[in-house]
């Protein structure tokens, strides 16, 4: 693969290949992100942008297949993931708060997010509701991921029952919980009792916050309280908040 000489200050259009039809020296698009291309950003022959495909991002050159916009891989760019996966179990919110979540969790670099009905949750959705929004909730992540320029797009699961969460647990190494009613020991404690993890997962409550009895029920499944400071943070706050603490401390925003 040839190294593609970048000028100072290029800036370039991000995309995902269809893992369909792309093979790994010819990568093609999907119909919809091909329409946006030549419409709208009105991209040509010759023009650079920047291509995912099998999580590995490249520097592409625009060419042409019959007719077609194909992105010829010209350099391998770093990887933009952090080493520490972190699955965010998030208590459903109200209103347009998940979008918001999903976007800048994505943003940040989580791994996977996880809707969970707890027992103060609001919002209660019935399965064609549920899909409704987890399809919604799967292309906002997969705008954000391209904005950021990450190599993967988060997993966004299907809305589960607390009833389901240890199944779920059982993947992570750890689980943290920020939680209003933990006087002490917050995520730089955490950090000094697990100073070395691949995988992460932190629970954030709804807008009424965690029960006391779910709390137990995570401390039984492994699950550490952990304070986040002396105020009280909204719900889509709190995970963000977590989020970017824990991977600054691990070393991931460096």
């Amino acid at each position: 693969m040839d190294c593609l000489p970048l000028r100072e200050g290029l800036i370039m259009h991000r995309f995902y290949a269809d893992p369909d039809r792309s093979r790994d020296n010819c990568f093609y698009l999907t119909p919809e992100d091909a329409r946006h291309a030549i419409k709208v950003l009105r991209l040509r022959r010759g023009d650079h942008a920047e291509a995912v495909f099998r999580e590995t991002r490249y520097c592409v050159v625009i060419a042409e297949d019959g007719g077609e916009m194909v992105l010829l891989p010209k350099q391998q760019l770093p990887s933009t993931e952090p080493n520490l996966s972190i699955t965010l179990f998030q208590g459903i919110p109200k209103g347009e708060k998940m979008e918001w979540i999903i976007q800048k969790a994505t943003e940040l670099g989580v791994s996977s997010v996880v809707p969970v009905a707890m027992s103060r949750c609001v919002v209660k959705l019935d399965e064609k509701e549920a899909k409704k929004k987890q399809e919604r909730w799967a292309r906002i992540a997969r705008e954000a991921g391209k904005q950021s320029g990450r190599c993967i797009i988060p997993e966004i699961a299907l809305p589960v029952p607390f009833s389901a969460l240890p199944g779920l647990f059982c993947r992570c190494e750890k689980i943290a919980v920020p939680w209003e009613e933990c006087e002490n020991g917050g995520p730089l404690a955490f950090k000094s009792r697990y100073p070395s993890l691949s995988s992460l997962g932190i629970v954030i409550g709804p807008e009424g916050g965690i029960a006391s009895d779910e709390m137990d029920f995570f401390r039984s499944m492994g699950g550490e309280a952990v304070t986040l400071g002396k105020r009280i943070l909204r719900t889509e706050t709190a995970g963000i908040a977590a989020l970017g603490i824990f991977l600054a401390l691990y070393g991931e925003m460096e």
